[in-house]
């Protein structure tokens, strides 16, 4: 079964406020480089989409009302509905802040039907949050994102396996998840514009053309999918943890980039250790104003997950770089990761600051990011950005926004 929530953002912002319900609404990010993250379904009448910038969208439509998004909303709002689908299978994979994925083949002995199940999990999120999904049931992954995305808003799909052939059969493969745009492009020079034609395509030359993934497409063509729901506790250790933020504005003195590399650095050490994890590996990303973008490493020898030696080390990278234009967007990650048993530090030094970091995580998760903090980003950067793809409500890829 896949549940996808319909304009999740914008509707959630129109079931908190009654005054933007039944009206078009589109919700942005919080700063001056924005685009529209969603828009509800009265301003996508309007032809208004994800990833407009805001002149575009309110061009298409004048009287459209823009939202700031609040991610602390959504984030609690999807953990609450990741809770609500347990009652029904402890097998939920949270594919998005906006999907999930439930595997409900051992739940059937407790209920009637698939049918019942989602029509269940429809009331019940229409009660207790005001909300509305699609959903969409079948024999695997592949075919229950399909079905859901074939009826919405607030539709119900269920494909059965004696009608998978048909159904695919004159479907687009651009309908099926994981065929992009450019994939698509390359298919159609096959000659390859739809599922079925994609089922009988000889697998040979789909692997000789697109390699390991050749088989996959074959299969993906006739409806075949063997990949398992993976509930959150279940997925496999993070290979790397990151942030990263555009700016409001581009700048190319030293001194602020050196800022928002603390602050960034700090948001990326609160995950290592609330996730156990060391790394040694610590990688620093530049946006320059012409777009171009690149990513610079450097390995230590001992692995480390505290703010400031993140920071150090991410300043000895960019000591490594010679700015050629001013930047516009800076990101860090750490890479190479080990679990962190808690190993005590052999000096009181270094247990005096490592007693200090926990103190200041203590307090942060208490009273929220940034409670407490180093006084040279008491001025720093309200990084309110889209909520990355890899967000999860739980584990190291868990983002506490506030």
């Amino acid at each position: 079964m896949h549940v996808d929530m319909n304009a999740f953002f914008a509707s959630v912002e129109q079931q908190v406020n009654p005054s933007l319900r039944h009206r078009p609404i589109a919700v942005i990010g919080a700063h001056k480089r924005t685009v529209i993250t969603t828009a509800s379904y009265e301003a996508r009448a309007y032809g208004v989409k994800v990833g407009m910038t805001v002149p575009e969208a309110k061009k298409l439509c004048p009287d459209i009302i823009f939202v700031a998004g609040d991610n602390k909303r959504y984030t609690d709002t999807c953990t609450r509905l990741v809770r609500l689908y347990t009652n029904y299978t402890p097998l939920v994979e949270v594919y998005s802040i906006d999907e999930a994925f439930l595997d409900i083949m051992g739940s059937l002995c407790l209920f009637n039907s698939p049918e019942d199940i989602a029509l269940q999990i429809k009331r019940k999120i229409r009660k207790n949050f005001g909300l509305t999904c699609s959903i969409g049931v079948g024999s695997n992954k592949l075919l229950a994102k399909l079905a859901s995305n074939m009826k919405k808003p607030d539709g119900l799909t269920i494909i059965h396996p004696e009608d998978v052939s048909e159904i695919l059969e004159k479907l687009p493969v651009s309908t099926l998840c994981g065929i992009g745009s450019r994939l698509e492009m390359h298919l159609e020079a096959m000659g390859v514009k739809t599922c079925g034609e994609l089922g009988r395509f000889p697998v040979k030359e789909l692997k000789r053309k697109f390699g390991i993934i050749g088989e996959r497409l074959h299969q993906m063509g006739l409806g075949i999918d063997e990949s398992p729901v993976v509930p959150v506790e279940d997925e496999p250790d993070a290979k790397s943890v990151g942030h990263s933020m555009t700016l409001d504005k581009d700048i190319s003195d030293n001194e602020s980039i050196e800022r928002y590399i603390l602050q960034l650095s700090e948001m990326v050490g609160r995950r290592l250790r609330r996730g156990q994890y060391s790394g040694r590996t610590v990688a620093l990303t530049l946006r320059y104003s012409n777009f171009h973008t690149f990513t610079k490493r450097r390995t230590i020898k001992e692995y480390i997950n505290g703010d400031f030696d993140i920071y150090l080390v991410s300043l000895d990278v960019l000591r490594l770089i010679r700015l050629k234009y001013a930047v516009r967007l800076l990101g860090v990650s750490i890479s190479n990761l080990v679990k962190d048993y808690g190993q005590i530090p052999l000096f009181k030094k270094d247990r005096d600051r490592q007693s200090v970091v926990q103190t200041m995580d203590e307090i942060n998760d208490r009273y929220g990011e940034f409670s407490i903090t180093r006084a040279r980003l008491l001025d720093r950067y309200p990084h309110k950005g889209v909520i990355a793809p890899a967000w999860r409500p739980a584990g190291v890829r868990r983002v506490n926004y506030q």
